[in-house]
């Protein structure tokens, strides 16, 4: 490759929104569905996969305009990249960066993936509380049953 082709952006920058990078190789189409950017919005939204890292190896950006990322989304995004870094842009500069945090406990983001778990009865309604066993790999089981959570049945499962 040139060294005008490695130099090259591969998206362009984006006036206000949100730029979501250090997303796992891979899974910047699993994101997308968790934030429910499902292409039939208005919003532009780009990406690029596999893009070569020297701290990942290989990662996926996403960059959506003309939308700010709220916390419950942050929380979400934290089930499939919870080492990303997300960039509020603004006339084209970063406003502000923010967090995302899995913590030990996921609350209210998720429902059980388990038909009888007590979290979805009517009759007592719980919080909706995942018990974070692991990050790499993600390892989530339900607080009230304890059952293993399979990370794609989830993305199906979301509140």
């Amino acid at each position: 490759m040139s060294a005008p082709e490695t130099s090259m952006r591969r998206v362009t920058a984006i006036n206000n929104g949100t730029v979501i990078d250090h997303v796992p190789a891979g899974k910047a189409l699993l994101v997308l569905k968790m934030l429910g950017l499902d292409g039939k919005m208005a919003t532009p939204v780009s990406m690029v996969m596999n893009v070569p890292s020297k701290k990942m190896g290989g990662k996926d950006i996403i960059k959506v305009e003309d939308r700010e990322l709220t916390q419950h989304e942050l929380d979400r995004l934290a089930l499939i990249a919870p080492n990303a870094s997300v960039a509020i842009i603004r006339a084209y500069t970063v406003a502000e960066k923010r967090v995302i945090n899995l913590g030990d406990e996921v609350i209210n983001v998720v429902y059980c993936t388990f038909a009888n778990c007590a979290s979805l009865g009517d009759r007592e309604p719980l919080p909706h509380r995942m018990k974070v066993v692991s990050v790499e790999p993600l390892n989530l089981r339900c607080h009230y049953c304890g059952r293993p959570q399979d990370i794609s049945e989830l993305v199906e499962n979301l509140l």
